[in-house]
């Protein structure tokens, strides 16, 4: 076992993680822990259930005595979102994730840790070896490619499954029950950019960095500044007071659902406009961190590069800033129903240049269906006023809180029982696959989970130990009741 998890409780649970971490399972790229997973459960005598769509179902039989017990969903997802620190080698298809103890925290070097849903799946994965769990028929449902579009979810078939409870364990707050999340879709742009012969001026590479990141839904409300929305005013800010500054490259962001910690552009200017370029990013970046208070790292610079072989026409360049400080990003707005959640949002992704067309990624969230409507629409004329193409993706549905769920008004009780107070019940402005799930099963009874994860979608991300110990806790009080037939279904 890992120095790093040792006398870590429980035990079962941190081993699984430790061997989840060591197996590469980014996005689209979990075949190697799905071949694990099911090459595990099979040895130890369990019965594998696969789809189509690579989700797997492990059936584990009940504690002798309570066979007769409904079937409990363990769900989560298994793939994890692959970022890295600037200059880090981290292969993510190759390398493990590299974990280290930080005080009360779990950590990876550099990197993300995928506790965002390793520990989901590892406290799954642990039911099958702890010998004193008491519970009826489990179902561990490990679904693919959450964090890329919840294909998983998606193409979920319902043969796999026959439980009607579900504990999903993909929630990021300690003491927290979730019985809502909201829906989403997307926004992708292609601006057509026409371009010119250089003029020959000094080029460089404007660099936007140091920036916190983040999930793009359960921290959207935190204000961190968005490094691609930091380099479009950048760029207006330049063009505004230097003559002849060419735009030659955008590019920003690395996933559809993490807040841009950096994002960068080749420009060129004359040689001798190059110290009044560095005092205005030296104004810009003092007046960007008041701004952004959270994000104390944050940094604008410029990097020698060589010259470009072409140059954006000044009306592409035009077009291609204006539409980025166009596009909302950042809280939309807040709910009307659950006070400090948050309804709607917009996070303006990635952008990159393909084949001579700025291509730009809008991840759009909200629990309320017209309203995510609305504010797709409404980034959607922004690009269309520009000259773009758009396209709106199909997205994803949300999940709309039942406040009498029996399995919630269950856990309630147990926790309160457990702790002495009760937990908060909230929904969550993330999605989930609850929503997708449930709109396939309208009998299934769900809540979600989890421990403390701060910071998912970054290299900041983190597990808090203890309440990794009181996640388990709450799962396992939750196994023995349903098996002891304290669950009334309504």
């Amino acid at each position: 076992m890992s120095d790093v998890i040792s006398g870590l409780k429980p035990a079962l649970l941190w081993k699984y993680f430790s061997a989840i971490c060591a197996i590469p399972h980014g996005s689209k790229k979990e075949a190697a822990l799905c071949d694990w997973i099911s090459r595990t459960a099979k040895e130890k005598g369990f019965t594998v259930r696969n789809d189509a769509t690579g989700n797997i179902c492990i059936a584990v039989p009940a504690t002798p005595g309570y066979e007769n017990a409904p079937t409990v969903i363990l769900q989560g997802h298994i793939d994890m979102v692959c970022e890295k620190r600037a200059g880090s080698r981290h292969d993510f298809e190759h390398d493990p994730i590299v974990m280290q103890r930080d005080g009360e925290w779990i950590k990876a070097t550099d990197t993300t840790l995928g506790a965002d849903n390793g520990i989901g799946v590892a406290a799954a994965l642990a039911c099958m070896d702890d010998k004193e769990l008491i519970h009826g028929p489990l179902e561990l449902l490990c679904t693919i490619d959450e964090e890329n579009g919840l294909t998983g979810a998606m193409g979920l078939d319902p043969a796999i499954i026959s439980g009607r409870i579900m504990l999903n364990m993909d929630s990021e707050e300690d003491g927290m029950l979730y019985v809502g999340c909201a829906g989403g879709g997307a926004l992708l742009s292609d601006l057509p950019i026409k371009y010119e012969n250089p003029d020959g001026n000094l080029a460089r590479k404007l660099i936007v960095s140091g920036l916190l990141g983040g999930h793009s839904g359960g921290e959207i409300h935190l204000n961190r500044g968005n490094a691609i929305k930091i380099l479009a005013r950048t760029l207006k800010a330049l063009h505004d007071s230097i003559r002849d500054l060419k735009l030659a490259d955008l590019r920003g962001g690395s996933a559809h659902n993490a807040i841009p910690r950096d994002a960068e552009a080749v420009i060129t200017m004359p040689a001798v406009s190059l110290l009044q370029a560095e005092d205005i990013l030296a104004d810009l970046e003092a007046r960007f961190r008041a701004e952004f208070k959270l994000d104390t790292a944050l940094k604008l610079s410029l990097e020698a590069v060589n010259a470009p072989a072409k140059v954006f026409s000044d009306d592409s360049a035009g077009r291609a800033v204006q539409m980025l400080l166009g596009f909302h990003s950042g809280v939309f707005a807040m709910s009307r129903d659950i006070s400090g959640l948050v309804e709607t949002s917009n996070s303006l992704a990635t952008i990159s240049i393909r084949e001579d067309r700025l291509h730009v990624h809008n991840s759009t969230r909200s629990s309320q269906p017209d309203a995510l409507k609305g504010l797709l629409h409404q980034n959607q004329a922004v690009a269309m006023l520009a000259g773009a193409e758009t396209e709106i993706s199909d997205g994803y549905p949300g999940w709309q809180p039942n406040m009498q769920s029996p399995i919630l008004l269950l856990q309630k009780k147990l926790y309160s029982n457990r702790y002495g107070h009760e937990p908060k019940i909230t929904a969550i402005h993330a999605g989930l696959e609850c929503g997708l799930i449930g709109e396939r099963f309208s009998d299934m009874d769900m809540v979600s989970f989890g421990p403390d994860i701060r910071n998912p979608h970054s290299p900041d991300e983190c597990v808090h130990i203890e309440s990794v110990e009181r996640f388990w806790l709450l799962l396992k009080d939750t196994l023995e009741a349903v098996a002891k037939g304290e669950y009334q279904k309504a």
